[in-house]
């Protein structure tokens, strides 16, 4: 196969594999009871956990090759965080009036991201 061929092919199977883990993170998360308003925590999970594989990805660019960073940042990690859901559940908290947790929303995926991203270059030593 060619490395032509190879990348698309791979980012498209970790990509595949990202976005069923968001479904399933989503799925979880949805399903358990709580009295409590509605609060993005799948979203802020695979979000940190996406910024995470890209920072790991980074370190890890100069031995994994191209292809295998393309597959782990450009598949997985796309498949697995969601700017758009990100971007809904804010706005949906400003139009319910909590403009404080829309707040909170938008500072904790942020800082926790770049966090998450910082801390996976440095466990790959990049």
């Amino acid at each position: 196969m060619t490395a032509a061929l190879a990348v698309p092919l791979l980012v498209g199977i970790f990509g595949t594999a990202g976005a069923l883990i968001r479904f399933t993170v989503d799925g979880w998360l949805a399903g358990r009871p709580s009295r409590r308003r509605h609060w993005p925590w799948a979203t802020l999970l695979v979000n940190i956990a996406g910024s995470f594989v890209i920072g790991v990805s980074l370190g890890l660019s100069s031995r994994l090759g191209a292809e295998w960073h393309a597959a782990l940042a450009t598949g997985l990690a796309g498949g697995l965080t969601t700017f758009s859901s990100w971007t809904t559940a804010t706005v949906r908290l400003v139009s319910e009036g909590r403009h404080a947790a829309a707040a909170l929303n938008i500072g904790s995926n942020l800082l926790a991201g770049l966090a998450a991203a910082a801390a996976g270059i440095a466990l790959a030593g990049g």
